[in-house]
């Protein structure tokens, strides 16, 4: 039966029995960007939902964009350990493991919520706190996205389709704003 997830059967159970727990490859070295491009859109989408409403105090932008990176990081926490892992051996080093590769999420909320928190400082209203949390959560996109395929190996032609595909969804975004404000 072919795996749903990163690992396959050749790659062998993520657990040894009565023995130490491997460590997963991106772990290891390349690193997984999926969660970091993933929780830059997410954080776009919040910014995006957020401005349409009106005007808003910028700390609920900021306690909005962390918050659901939080419970997304949660979220995605609970269906690796509970979807993909539910065959293998759960202990708290899994555990833990898995809260740390889904971090990503978290810190990509991050950028945009210091954007939208020192705003005010640069002159700009509530609009002005919107967009341009928008643009710092669209930059982390099509940048983790490169970094991503950059340390896979890709050549420089798929670093920049790669970023140019997270372009694209980061533009929809922004077309989604534009239409919503209207």
């Amino acid at each position: 039966m072919p795996s749903d997830g990163p690992e396959s059967a050749a790659d062998g159970p993520e657990t040894v029995p009565d023995g130490p727990e491997t460590v997963p490859e991106r772990e290891a070295g390349r690193g997984d960007y999926s969660g970091a491009v993933y929780g830059s859109l997410l954080a776009a989408s919040v910014v995006v939902g957020a401005g349409t409403l009106g005007k808003f105090p910028r700390l609920e932008l900021v306690a909005l964009l962390l918050g659901t990176g939080v419970v997304f990081w949660a979220a995605h926490v609970f269906a690796s350990l509970f979807g993909a892992r539910m065959a293998h051996h759960l202990s708290w080093h899994v555990i833990r493991s898995t809260a740390k590769e889904e971090r990503p999420i978290i810190k990509a909320a991050v950028p945009p919520a210091v954007a939208a928190g020192v705003a005010p400082w640069l002159g700009l209203g509530p609009q002005g706190i919107a967009w341009l949390a928008l643009a710092v959560a669209l930059i982390g996109q099509v940048g983790w996205a490169t970094v991503a395929a950059s340390r896979a190996g890709a050549s420089r032609r798929m670093m920049l389709l790669a970023g140019a595909i997270n372009l694209c969804l980061g533009l929809l975004i922004v077309l989604l704003k534009v239409a919503l404000q209207h």
